[in-house]
């Protein structure tokens, strides 16, 4: 179950205290980590949900996983986590403190998804397109694949959507032929 207030609200707590620790980057480089571990692994995710599993197997399993490889700010948040029971919200969590870590930077988060992948030359064009048009200093651009697409894209940033897909074309086209706007309406 999503919970955006509460994830927001322990985002904003880790901003704050890495923040005030001088550990902003470093955190946000963790929270990235947690990030691709629980978007990869959906065993992991739903071990830290799981009611069966108990809290201090948790943890060790938390620990194990993120060994050296996050910071000790970072673990004893994680730890903080599991005692609060809260675990199964690490991964809203760290997506919470990752938009909030873009939005205190000034980068625009942006998606780009295709039908087939894209050369680094054409997100490095598309790239400088977005920041010329929207006059973005900085852009996180994401790809992703989506054969069902067809052609052409669809594009995703600050709650604005950009869809030249073949599929909307087609989709448009269906309507269009549904409504029959060339046989008169009987009254």
């Amino acid at each position: 179950m999503q919970n955006p207030r509460l994830a927001g609200r322990y985002a904003k707590s880790l901003v704050d205290l890495a923040t005030e620790k001088g550990q902003l980057e470093t955190v946000y480089a963790d929270m990235k980590y947690l990030q691709a571990v629980c978007k990869s692994s959906r065993d992991f995710v739903n071990l830290l949900k799981s009611p069966v599993i108990k809290a201090d197997q948790k943890n060790s399993i938390i620990n194990s996983v993120t060994n050296g490889k996050v910071s000790e700010l970072t673990a004893a948040f994680n730890t903080l986590l599991v005692k609060k029971g809260r675990e199964g919200d690490l991964y809203e969590i760290a997506n919470a403190f990752i938009d909030q870590y873009n939005e205190i930077k000034g980068i625009h988060k942006v998606v780009l998804t295709t039908a087939v992948p894209v050369s680094e030359e054409l997100k490095k064009s598309i790239e400088q397109k977005v920041k010329a048009e929207k006059s973005f200093a900085n852009i996180e651009l994401e790809t992703k694949t989506d054969e069902s697409l067809i052609g052409g894209f669809v594009l995703e940033f600050n709650n604005n959507l950009v869809d030249a897909s073949i599929l909307r074309d087609l989709k448009d086209i269906k309507k269009q032929f549904l409504q029959n706007l060339y046989v008169q309406q009987l009254r």
